[in-house]
């Protein structure tokens, strides 16, 4: 990993001249993206500020790098941060002063941001809980942490047609979506996995193609060169639009696309030695059992240890909040903290005291499953979003507070300001993508509502589209139907499996038409 630091450091004085011309108005917004993406940083909504995706590995935020992000925050002021569905972390309202120091400074810090953003290896994502989880299969970080390294050799050596992005998951939970992603590694109960490509979310979305069965993990490295190598040789450098690995499943058909994908697989093997291997982390802390009756709490599978999930509304935590976390645990022995893909942090290792006080330390979490929904940074941020879905999730929270809706009544929901998924809303039981509505010759605010999606491994299934509701018509929406369950004295998800037609006979009243 050092020397990738070293290489990528070296390439910032190019970030650091195109930003100062950027700012400068010497270029364009589109060709300041085209190039700032490489370096994890994007302008936002208007030209005058800048983010930056911080890359953590399998969503581990080490103690040193959350104690770096906290410095970082109260050494430049920053006001909004946000937890994404990669599993990185966005810092924003950046100038661009701070933003070449920030990148510089998180280098420095073992913190690569090359790759997030542009046609690069993305982030590597694995399951939150991996290594602690009750029922896990395995602990599958240790090989999600080797193909992070050897997937940033890649960067500056292949050009990719679009981003890769490359999932590990422990169970069958499959919180990462590794059956429909890039390339996804999906575990077994034998220590296996089970490898799927060329699936993804997002226009034309499409599950992956299962490419080979109870692989050996010391072989994963094998199988993520083929991806690159099928990706450039069949991927479409012509059209953006089509250039995403789905795409390969319609210009090659699935089967020649396994075919051709194993074909290079075997080549690889019988002239390289990729195998790897790794030790799992044995995790020596113990803590006394106690009775916890919280959505916000999971028990792991370690004996009197659990895991704290911190939700803030929408993934934005409060700057406070965040930084009265990091003094409240900084000092906890083992304990881990993992962003998950629910835009969301998990704190682990923790025994029932510790848990307390989290607890005690957090103000902004959310207090019932309804309010870990996951939404996307939004158009007052984002520059192709078309609807503001930090905005909605904030206003949803709000409404059903009013009601006192017991947990589980509403589901979590998904919510992205446009088509491209990030808030991953085809995936949700409930999930809503931005669009607009012309009513009475005036275009309104509006999102799709999308029903019963699903990310189970086995289950898996992309929700279907009801049709247009208005933005100022979701809140009411989302009101009638936790009413309507909970006149039924059942969870949201018990009531669908067999109330579908009357959900859709809610829908219909808001449904635009």
């Amino acid at each position: 990993m050092k020397s990738y630091l070293e290489e990528f450091k070296n390439e910032l004085t190019d970030f650091y001249n195109k930003t100062e011309q950027f700012y400068n108005k010497e270029i364009s917004v589109k060709e300041y993206k085209s190039f700032s993406g490489k370096y994890g940083s994007y302008a936002q909504r208007g030209g005058n500020a800048s983010m930056i995706r911080l890359r953590m590995t399998g969503g581990i935020l080490t103690i040193p790098k959350f104690k770096y992000i906290v410095d970082t925050i109260k050494k430049y002021n920053i006001n909004k941060i946000h937890f994404t569905t990669c599993e990185t972390i966005q810092l924003h309202n950046l100038n661009k002063n701070d933003l070449c120091e920030i990148m510089n400074s998180a280098f420095d810090n073992g913190i690569i941001t090359i790759g997030g953003g542009g046609d690069y290896p993305r982030n590597v994502m694995c399951s939150p809980l991996s290594g602690v989880e009750l029922n896990e299969n395995f602990d599958v970080m240790p090989y999600a942490e080797k193909s992070a390294s050897y997937l940033l050799s890649f960067v500056n050596s292949v050009k990719l047609p679009r981003k890769l992005k490359v999932c590990f998951s422990n169970s069958p939970k499959n919180k990462t979506h590794a059956t429909f992603r890039d390339l996804g590694f999906v575990s077994n109960k034998d220590k296996t996995f089970d490898v799927y490509s060329a699936g993804g979310l997002g226009n034309n979305p499409k599950m992956g193609v299962c490419v080979a069965k109870k692989i050996s993990p010391e072989d994963v490295l094998y199988y993520i060169k083929a991806m690159i190598i099928i990706f450039t040789k069949y991927g479409n450098y012509e059209s953006r639009a089509k250039a995403r690995t789905r795409y390969m499943q319609d210009t090659l058909g699935v089967e020649k696309y396994i075919d051709e994908y194993n074909k290079i697989l075997e080549k690889i093997k019988s002239e390289e030695d990729l195998k790897i291997d790794v030790s799992p982390k044995e995790i020596s802390k113990r803590g006394v059992p106690k009775d916890i009756e919280s959505d916000m709490v999971i028990k792991q599978k370690q004996e009197g240890l659990y895991a704290f999930r911190y939700h803030p509304i929408g993934g934005t935590p409060t700057i406070e909040n965040f930084i009265n976390l990091y003094d409240t645990i900084k000092d906890f022995k083992d304990v881990e903290v993992r962003i998950s893909p629910e835009e969301e942090l998990y704190i682990i290792n923790c025994t029932a005291e510790e848990i307390e006080k989290i607890s005690n330390t957090i103000t902004d979490n959310a207090e019932n499953i309804f309010e870990t929904s996951v939404a996307c940074i939004g158009n007052s941020i984002c520059q192709v979003g078309l609807r503001d879905s930090q905005a909605l999730v904030k206003k949803l929270s709000e409404e059903t507070r009013k009601h006192n809706f017991k947990s589980r009544i509403l589901p979590q929901i998904h919510i992205s300001g446009c088509p491209s998924s990030c808030g991953t809303h085809q995936i949700g039981i409930i999930g809503f993508h931005g669009t607009a509505k012309v009513v009475d010759k005036v275009p309104q605010p509006a999102f799709f509502l999308h029903i019963k999606g699903n990310e189970r491994r086995h289950e898996e299934r992309f929700g279907k589209i009801l049709g247009v509701i208005l933005e100022k018509d979701i809140p009411d929406f989302i009101v009638e139907l936790g009413k309507t369950v909970e006149k039924e004295g059942t969870t949201f998800e018990n009531w669908l499996e067999n109330n579908e037609d009357n959900f859709n006979k809610i829908a219909e009243k808001y449904i635009q038409k």
